[in-house]
This record gives C-alpha cells, sequence and structure tokens, in this order.
C-alpha cells in the first residue's frame, strides 16, 4: 500500500516537475534558410537541429555544422575518407586534378577548413594558452552560412540546372515534325 501511495507521489511530482521545466524553458524554435529543392533531407535536418540551438549551445551548433559538412563532401562529392580532414585533402586534390563537381569552388575549400576547426572545437576541449576556447554564438551562425551556401551552390544549382536541362528536351521533343505515314 505505501509503494502504491510512494508511486503515485513519485510519479505526480516527476510530472509536474517535467511540466514546470518544459513551460520555463522556451527552446528555440527551428530557424535559418528554407530549402524545398533539391537539398537532401538528411542534410535539413542536422542544418535545422545546429540553427535551433545556436543560442543554447553554439559549440553544439558549430559540431553539427561540421557534421552537415562531412556529410555534404561525402554524398554530394562522393569523397569518403576516414576523417572530414583526410576528406578536405582528397578535395584538394581532386582540384589540382579538375576533377571537381559542378558547383564545388576552389575558394570554399579554405572555408571547408575553418568550419572543421571551429566545429572540432565544439566537439573536444581545445585550449590556448591554458584557456578554454569557446564558440559563440556569432561564430556558430558564420559557420551556418557556409552551409546555407553550400546548399545553394551544390544541391539548389543542380537540381534548378537539371530542370532547366529538362524543360529544353521536352521543348525540343515537342517541336520535333511528327512522322507522317508513308504516302500521305
Amino acid at each position: 500500500m505505501f509503494a502504491s501511495i510512494g508511486t503515485a507521489l513519485l510519479t505526480e511530482g516527476a510530472s509536474l516537475i517535467s511540466q514546470s521545466l518544459i513551460s520555463s524553458f522556451d527552446y528555440p524554435p527551428p530557424s535559418g534558410q528554407p530549402f524545398p529543392v533539391g537539398v537532401p533531407a538528411f542534410l535539413l535536418q542536422d542544418y535545422r537541429e545546429a540553427w535551433s540551438i545556436i543560442n543554447l549551445s553554439p559549440k553544439s551548433s558549430a559540431t553539427l555544422a561540421r557534421r552537415c559538412l562531412q556529410a555534404m563532401i561525402r554524398d554530394f562529392c562522393g569523397i569518403r575518407e576516414r576523417t572530414l580532414y583526410q576528406e578536405i585533402a582528397t578535395l584538394e586534390k581532386r582540384l589540382a586534378d579538375d576533377s571537381l563537381p559542378k558547383g564545388v569552388e576552389p575558394e570554399t575549400i579554405e572555408a571547408m577548413r575553418a568550419v572543421k576547426d571551429i566545429g572540432n572545437i565544439g566537439a573536444h576541449m581545445t585550449e590556448v594558452d591554458g584557456t578554454i576556447v569557446d564558440v559563440e554564438p556569432h561564430e556558430a551562425e558564420t559557420l551556418l552560412g557556409l552551409i546555407e551556401m553550400l546548399f545553394s551552390d551544390w544541391y539548389v544549382a543542380r537540381e534548378k540546372r537539371q530542370a532547366r536541362l529538362d524543360a529544353i528536351q521536352q521543348l525540343a521533343a515537342s517541336k520535333k515534325e511528327p512522322q507522317l505515314p508513308k504516302g500521305a
């Protein structure tokens, strides 16, 4: 009998505490730019989550931006190495070989390295001169700006380009002279 009363009180107390925490905790709504065309859902999930926690945990936001970048390199560029550092190095080699996919520009590779470095600070405690380095919200926002640019330059541009090419092919097919039967 006492166990059931204690359990009921504990359950009721926990429920009140969770309701109180939920109502007082203003979880930031997802933000960032909408990307309805061409960007894979698994990338958008990390992107939106990074934006949703940017003020609550800039380190986590930067880490998610880094994760998103690595997934983009693997998905869009077809490069899969053991580490993001190695994947960026492979991008540089492919730049030298002139074998990068359309939309991958040389000037973004150095920025990718910065996302990797700052994302590493978010994921691993880093010290400079005995001081722990932290990630600020505006820094995480800058990293997410690169992710947005790459979404536009890589995925959205590829999708729009393909749609334009498909429209041209359909137009050309519709304008071809119909085949008349022999003897007509």
